[in-house]
């Protein structure tokens, strides 16, 4: 790619997410008007634990079932977009934004922008026929708010196709990234696409201190991304016969299904819940682990 299309690419739909006293880094993946209200409708793709925060479980009162469930209370957080001249932020805007999905287990998270104005550069993510041809030594970008500084990319390879950390699949690669990264981008260096979320760096513990591997980075695997979308419903992200108020519909049609088939079966109404067996990737040696960014 040519220096005009890697920043817009890349570099442009990079934003700053901030949640509580800390943050990370999202990525806006989709901007295309409501037809209703020919609003656009603007969705940032950003890791779960990045705005975990504003995710509070409680029991509440249902007064269908006439019982306390568990209900998820999802406060807003805060998305910084950046403008640009050319190579040089310009300005910043800040602008509010709703939690319209999130998943613990595949560490993802979706944020629709209050900001209803067309948002020009969203980043492409790598077609799911395409996941299969990806190789080691192919070119890939991070892109993230390291350290919460403005977006700024760093080149590198894939360096592994699959790696396994904690029952979850991860892509691995020597392009550096830090905390604050989270959320962020792993970008293909040669077509520009969306691999995955930054959200994993490796650290070893050594002596009193502890080492930070900044080329040992781990991203949301592709695959991953898309089991995310389908189970969320949130086709609408990657198919363009599809749409964000579709999607909501079937969302809300999961939820009365759901209720309806508790009320018949009797069984408790609570969280889904995934067991997570803790388990160290498989070439990890025991002294090193693979921290959230």
């Amino acid at each position: 790619m040519k220096n005009k299309e890697l920043h817009q690419r890349i570099l442009y739909p990079v934003t700053r997410v901030r949640c509580g006293s800390g943050g990370g880094s999202g990525v806006l993946v989709y901007s295309k008007p409501d037809p209703k209200t020919n609003k656009y409708i603007n969705v940032v793709l950003t890791c779960q634990h990045v705005i975990a925060d504003a995710i509070k479980l409680e029991d509440r009162w249902d007064t269908v079932l006439k019982r306390e469930v568990k209900k998820d209370i999802m406060e807003e957080v805060a998305v910084e977009i950046f403008q640009y001249d050319d190579s040089t932020v310009v300005s910043s805007n800040s602008t509010q934004a709703q939690i319209i999905a999130y998943d613990e287990h595949h560490d993802l998270a979706a944020l629709k922008l209050n900001n209803n104005h067309k948002m020009e550069d969203t980043a492409s993510i790598l077609p799911r026929d395409e996941i299969e041809d990806l190789r080691l030594f192919d070119p890939t970008w991070t892109s993230g708010c390291s350290l919460l500084h403005d977006p700024f990319a760093n080149p590198g390879t894939l360096t592994y196709l699959r790696e396994l950390i904690e029952q979850k699949s991860y892509i691995m690669t020597n392009a550096s990234s830090v905390f604050g990264n989270s959320g962020g981008g792993l970008f293909h260096g040669d077509k520009g696409h969306l691999l995955g979320l930054t959200s994993r760096i490796t650290s070893m513990q050594l002596g009193f201190g502890l080492d930070v591997m900044t080329w040992m980075g781990f991203s949301t695997h592709p695959e991953r991304m898309y089991e995310f979308f389908d189970h969320q419903e949130l086709q609408f992200l990657y198919n363009d016969n599809d749409t964000f108020d579709a999607g909501q519909k079937r969302r809300e049609a999961k939820r009365k299904n759901a209720i309806k088939n508790f009320l018949m079966s009797g069984q408790d109404l609570g969280e889904d819940k995934e067991e997570n067996t803790k388990e160290e990737a498989l070439q990890s040696p025991p002294n090193e682990e693979h921290d959230p960014l």
